[in-house]
C-alpha cells in the first residue's frame, strides 16, 4: 500500500455537519488530502468560515443550506452538488448528528426526544445516502462514511435514545454495504468515543453537577475508562474518516471502526 492511496486528488466529497464539533477538522482533513468539498448544514455562518479556510489551501468549497432530516432539502443538496461538480460526487461523509437527552433514564425520555434524535441520527444519514447512491452506482464508485458512536457498539445507561439511534445507524450502514458492494461502493461507520470539544465539555459539566465533582474530575474519570487513558481528539476521528474515504480501504465495507482510546474492547 502506497502513501498516495490515502490521497483524494480529483475527488468530490459531500460533508454534512462540516463546521461544528469535529466537523471542521473532518472537512480540513478531507480537503487537505486533495478533495473538493460540498459543505451542507443548517447554520451557514460557521460553514462559510470553514469554506473560506478550505479555499485558502487551494480546494473548491461549495456551501449548501440543508436540513438532513428533510427529503426535499436533501434533494436540493443533491442537485446543487451535482450541478456544481458536473454530475460527480465520489464521497459522502455524514457527520451531522445530535446527542439527544443526557443523563436521562429510558422512562424519563419523552417520545418527542426519542423521535428527534432517531430522526437526526438515522433518518438524516438514510436520506443523504438515498440521494447520492444512484450517482455513485452509475459511476460504479463511491465512499460513504457515517459517523456513529461507541454507544452504538455498547449500551450506555442514561443515554438510551442516543444509543438506539447509533445502533440503528450501524444497521443502515451494513445493509446498504451489502446492497451496493457490486457497484464498487464502500459503506463504513466510524464510531468515536468521547471527543474533546464543546459537546464533551457539556457532558462533563452535566456529570460534574450530578455527581458533585469538578468538571476536571469528570473529564479524568472519563479518560480512566479507556485503555489509552486519553480522550480522543477531532483529529483522531478525522484521520479514521480519511482512511475510509480513500482507496486505502478499498476492500473494507460494512465495518464499524471505534476511535475511543480502547473503551469498547
Amino acid at each position: 500500500m502506497m502513501l498516495d492511496d490515502f490521497g483524494l486528488d480529483g475527488r468530490v466529497a459531500v460533508i454534512t455537519g462540516p463546521a461544528k464539533g469535529m466537523g471542521a477538522e473532518v472537512t480540513f482533513t478531507i480537503a487537505r488530502a486533495g478533495a473538493d468539498v460540498v459543505l451542507a448544514g443548517r447554520d451557514l455562518e460557521p460553514i462559510h468560515d470553514v469554506a473560506r479556510d478550505v479555499r485558502m489551501f487551494g480546494r473548491q468549497a461549495e456551501v449548501v443550506e440543508c436540513d438532513v432530516t428533510s427529503a426535499a432539502s436533501v434533494e436540493s443538496l443533491r442537485q446543487a452538488a451535482l450541478e456544481r461538480f458536473d454530475g460527480r460526487v465520489d464521497i459522502l461523509i455524514n457527520v451531522a448528528g445530535g446527542t439527544g437527552p443526557i443523563e436521562t433514564t429510558s422512562w424519563d425520555t419523552t417520545p418527542e426526544e426519542f423521535d428527534e434524535i432517531v430522526k437526526l441520527n438515522m433518518k438524516g444519514c438514510f436520506l443523504t445516502m438515498r440521494a447520492f447512491l444512484p450517482t455513485m452506482i452509475e459511476r460504479r464508485y463511491g465512499k460513504i462514511v457515517n459517523v456513529g458512536g461507541t454507544f452504538g457498539l455498547r449500551g450506555r445507561a442514561l443515554r438510551m435514545a442516543y444509543s438506539a439511534s447509533k445502533w440503528g445507524l450501524r444497521g443502515i450502514t451494513r445493509s446498504t454495504a451489502l446492497e451496493v458492494g457490486e457497484y464498487g461502493i464502500n459503506v463504513n461507520c466510524v464510531c468515536p468515543g468521547m471527543v474533546d470539544g464543546p459537546r464533551f465539555r457539556r457532558v462533563c459539566d452535566e456529570n460534574a453537577r450530578r455527581l458533585g465533582i469538578t468538571p476536571e474530575e469528570a473529564r479524568r474519570r472519563h479518560a480512566e475508562e479507556y485503555a489509552l487513558k486519553r480522550v480522543s481528539t477531532a483529529s483522531d476521528v478525522a484521520n479514521a474518516i480519511l482512511f475510509f474515504a480513500s482507496d486505502a480501504s478499498r476492500n473494507i465495507t460494512g465495518q464499524d471502526l471505534a476511535v475511543d482510546g480502547g473503551w469498547v474492547i
